[in-house]
């Protein structure tokens, strides 16, 4: 059986851009990978945020939207996107928290402790602490990689039909089946970030897209071949594929689930460095190379932006 190591980015609707940046680069302390344009409509950024490397399995992106209809969150999403801090991090992250004025809560599942917040927009987040994972090297406004988040956790899924999102983790994606309690079904796939994921099996109605929710999971491929294997399978379980996509970092390639959830499922290559230097990242805005000669007026739509210090 094939086997996903799990989350290659999670994608997410929000409202103004400038909010977007200062609080995952300046409170969450991610570093601003790529700054780009959504490549359906160009006249609205495409930001990426994740570890100094913008490795596969640590990315969040986004859609921003000044004055965005507020969306639902609901069945059909990814309803809470998870991070992971090392071991002994959450005290700090409490503080953290507290002095941003973010409200957040303390819960527990499947034996682990989770701080639960939203960001501005009304995305629901969540940290838990595990050893596993590297550590994220990225230093930023008081964040040290001693506490840094090193990437994704997981997601909890929300399904308009939670058993057949958990037939298609377990024997399509290849993620193994471990525990359920609490209404929820856990899964683990072979990575170490970005590999636990949970599935709520009661509804939570139906979702609404808009800012505030996840627009699509996108699992990861290693390479192109894999992704084309990977499509090969995906069709004959009986769902419906797109094609390979071009997305400048990534190949991706489409699918709804039978619970409404848009899956992805990207390669880790090339990367986010193909067009930028390693120690450059986010610094620019970069287009493809169709929008390269539309340039001007891409600029002149989009809200200036900056990664900047806020305390």
């Amino acid at each position: 059986m094939k086997q996903t190591a799990g989350i290659h980015h999670i994608t997410a609707i929000v409202g103004d851009p400038q909010e977007n940046v200062d609080f995952y680069a300046a409170v969450l302390g991610l570093r601003l990978v790529k700054k780009t344009v959504n490549f359906d409509d160009p006249g609205t950024y495409h930001l990426y945020f994740g570890d100094k490397a913008g490795s596969p399995g640590t990315i969040i992106t986004f859609f921003p939207w000044p004055g965005a209809q507020r969306g639902m969150i609901g069945d059909g999403q990814v309803g809470v996107t998870t991070y992971v801090v090392p071991a002994g991090a959450l005290s700090f992250w409490e503080k953290r928290l507290h002095s941003f004025s973010i409200p957040f809560s303390k819960q527990e599942r499947f034996g682990e402790q989770y701080l639960a917040f939203g960001d501005p927009h009304g995305l629901q987040l969540e940290m838990v602490e595990r050893e596993e994972g590297r550590q994220n090297s990225w230093a930023f406004n008081g964040v040290t990689p001693d506490v840094a988040i090193k990437g994704f956790g997981g997601a909890v899924l929300f399904s308009a039909q939670p058993e057949k999102t958990a037939w298609l983790l377990q024997h399509v994606m290849g993620l193994e089946r471990v525990a359920e309690e609490g209404g929820l079904i856990r899964f683990r796939a072979a990575g170490e970030i970005g590999n636990v994921i949970d599935v709520k099996t009661t509804s939570s109605g139906r979702g609404q897209m808009g800012a505030g929710t996840v627009h699509h999971i996108a699992w990861r491929a290693k390479d192109d071949d894999d992704q084309l294997e990977w499509q090969k399978l995906v069709a004959n379980e009986g769902y419906g594929v797109t094609q390979v996509t071009d997305r400048q970092y990534f190949n991706a390639i489409y699918f709804r689930e039978h619970g409404h959830i848009l899956f992805e499922i990207a390669t880790d290559t090339p990367g986010f460095s193909i067009d930028e230097a390693p120690e450059h990242m986010g610094e620019s805005l970069k287009l493809p190379p169709q929008y390269e000669i539309h340039r001007e007026k891409i600029e002149e739509l989009l809200i200036p932006v900056e990664v900047r210090k806020i305390m």
